[in-house]
């Protein structure tokens, strides 16, 4: 991959994550009306205190890929991150999976980008 395009996507992902982080400690992104089912995940999640830990893995996350430090774990890190809100706006707010889609695809990229880093873990 390009370096000018793969520091772009890096960038991107790291603000992105780092904006929804933030937002889960000070929730300055309005959130619509949302369904019984929802609010019953989000407070089953909040009760274990795990959206806390997810919010700190992404503004750790966002940060290191901006300052392009540790970036290669991070993105590994971020990738259950992603898979999980593409799955969560699957099953329970389909309306919503635009954004959620957007980042597995700019951590799919990110992982492309940081590939020759992973070389000698996927080695046999």
């Amino acid at each position: 991959m390009n370096s000018k395009v793969f520091m772009v996507v890096r960038i991107l992902l790291g603000l992105f994550v780092l904006i929804f982080g933030l937002n889960k400690f000070f929730h300055f992104i309005p959130m619509g009306e949302m369904p019984e089912t929802v609010m019953g995940y989000f407070g089953a999640l909040s009760s274990t205190h795990t959206m806390t830990l997810v919010a700190v893995v992404e503004v750790l996350a966002g940060l290191a890929l901006i300052f392009n430090k540790y970036g290669a774990l991070m993105a590994v890190i971020l990738m259950s991150v992603s898979v999980c809100a593409v799955l969560f706006h699957a099953s329970l707010a389909p309306e919503g999976i635009g954004p959620a889609l957007g980042l597995l695809i700019l951590n799919i990229l990110a992982l492309v980008g940081y590939k020759d880093r992973y070389r000698d873990l996927l080695r046999a």
